[in-house]
């Protein structure tokens, strides 16, 4: 829904930005690890998330930051908080390394990662960390990154489903059952999939 927000910080935490933007103040979840500015202007990449109780606008430092969030998002059991922590936990290159690498001691060093989450971490996204990595260390700064575009398109598409009344868990199921019959990476399909399956 939104991409980035670019506007004047009017107040900065450790876990939340309020960013004023045209004299609109959106508040935002960010990594407490994120390096914003206290005041100024700044541009905050954003993650809209839509669930039955609550809305609520996740905000990172960059694009792949944010992709990487998305990515975490697909792990069974890890909603927004923990994606937030594990992007806290560990650098974003770390991060990925120890995943691509099946580190499960790196995984559980990160607060509220125990075991079990650590597992299915690098069950569900070992391959797709060693193509990230590989981007990424070969990537220019901002450049679109084509794995992870699908991973977003996955959770857009999942919002698309919530905005015409699916609950959350709903979405998830139809979204996942449409993404084995096409391509992740053509939104417009994979919503019309998600839709008849």
């Amino acid at each position: 829904m939104y991409e980035y927000l670019d506007g004047q910080v009017a107040s900065r935490s450790a876990a939340r930005i309020v960013l004023d933007v045209a004299g609109v103040g959106y508040e935002l979840h960010v990594p407490p690890t994120a390096s914003f500015p206290s005041s100024g202007r700044a541009r905050v990449w954003t993650h809209f998330v839509v669930r039955e109780d609550f809305h609520a606008l996740y905000g990172f430092p960059d694009r792949e930051t944010r992709e990487l969030f998305r990515v975490l998002l697909l792990v069974r059991g890890v909603g927004p908080v923990m994606a937030l922590g594990i992007l806290s936990g560990l650098p974003r290159g770390p991060l990925l390394d120890a995943i691509a690498d099946g580190n499960l001691e790196a995984l559980t060093r990160i607060r509220g990662v125990g075991t079990k989450t650590g597992q299915q971490i690098l069950l569900d996204l070992r391959d797709r960390a060693q193509v990230l990595r590989a981007e990424l260390s070969g990537a220019a700064p901002g450049a679109p990154l084509p794995a992870v575009r699908a991973s977003a398109n996955v959770e857009d598409a999942v919002t698309a489903l919530i905005s015409i009344g699916y609950s959350d868990k709903e979405a998830r199921k139809s979204v996942a059952r449409a993404a084995e019959k096409v391509d992740t990476k053509d939104l417009e399909a994979l919503v019309r999939a998600a839709l008849s399956s």
